[in-house]
């Protein structure tokens, strides 16, 4: 069914993330899922040597978290890890689980935070979390690849950064790869729903912010950049055509992209999995950096 022609009920349903699980209920999943990113970090914290509120700009909410693995060599893969939680929720201090499987493979692990919302609004958090990438590119001179991962709000942050016009940064960063993880890709259907109370876009913000709108400036800007969009079984019906369509039109332009469809997980534990280096998605990420 169109979204447009969907109840606001209909609406918050759809764009409810935590209502989908067929794990537990709306509330305790999300409760399971904060809980497994703080001990996911925690572990991260305990394995690797960490720089952790390091500035990439002025404001207070403009500090990234840097996991280091134990190793003396110059050639590092990067990846910066950029947190969902609807642009609202959740920080950089819970966001470096990803670490404790790419720590023993010598990846490096950034964790970005930004103003969420009613701090920060769209345009802010947008421009924040390209200027990290332009902050860490300019502190780790000797990156051989540079991968960004983002959940949910952070995939649909991250598919921002891909779209950017970098022309008005002082230079380029070459992103080897992206994991685009069950994101949001057009902000038009969620502007009448609870999640945009605290953001208060207009429907100009949201669609100059809306990777699906920006497919020819991404093609400008990470044409070599390979991209990997990704669902969980469970997400809602709405998240899962995001995640489609955003795959198709991005294919369509010739850009180099897969689509995976994640077997048995739903939306948090898609993400919270990347713990573990068994994991579907991790394998997928080690093969991409040449490191499985």
């Amino acid at each position: 069914m169109d979204w447009t022609k969907m109840t606001k009920n209909e609406l918050e349903l759809q764009f409810s993330p935590s209502r989908w699980s067929h794990r537990m209920s709306a509330d305790d999943v999300i409760k399971a899922h904060v809980k497994a990113l703080k001990e996911g970090t925690k572990r991260a914290r305990d394995l690797a040597q960490t720089l952790l509120n390091v500035p990439y700009g002025e404001g207070d909410g403009e500090k990234l978290d840097v996991y280091i693995p134990r190793t003396s060599s110059l050639d590092v893969n990067l990846v910066i890890y950029l947190h969902g939680g609807y642009w609202q929720f959740l920080s950089k201090d819970e966001s470096g689980f990803m670490a404790v499987p790419l720590i023993d493979k010598g990846v490096v692990v950034v964790a970005v935070g930004y103003d969420i919302a009613p701090k920060g609004d769209m345009d802010l958090m947008v421009s924040q979390v390209r200027r990290s990438v332009v902050s860490v590119v300019q502190q780790y001179s000797h990156i051989s690849g540079l991968y960004l991962c983002g959940h949910s709000a952070g995939a649909h942050l991250a598919a921002m950064v891909l779209s950017t016009d970098w022309s008005q940064y002082s230079l380029a960063p070459q992103i080897k790869g992206a994991f685009l993880v069950s994101g949001i890709y057009d902000l038009l259907p969620i502007l009448s729903t609870y999640v945009n109370e605290p953001l208060k876009m207009t429907e100009e913000v949201a669609l100059r912010n809306s990777p699906s709108k920006l497919v020819p400036q991404l093609k400008l800007s990470s044409s070599s950049c390979q991209m990997v969009v990704a669902v969980a079984e469970n997400d809602s019906p709405e998240f899962r055509k995001q995640s489609e369509e955003y795959y198709k039109t991005l294919e369509a332009s010739g850009l180099n992209v897969t689509m995976e469809d994640v077997a048995h997980t739903d939306h948090f534990n898609v993400i919270e999995q990347l713990v573990d280096e068994e994991y579907h998605l991790t394998k997928l990420l080690l093969k991409m950096m040449g490191k499985s």
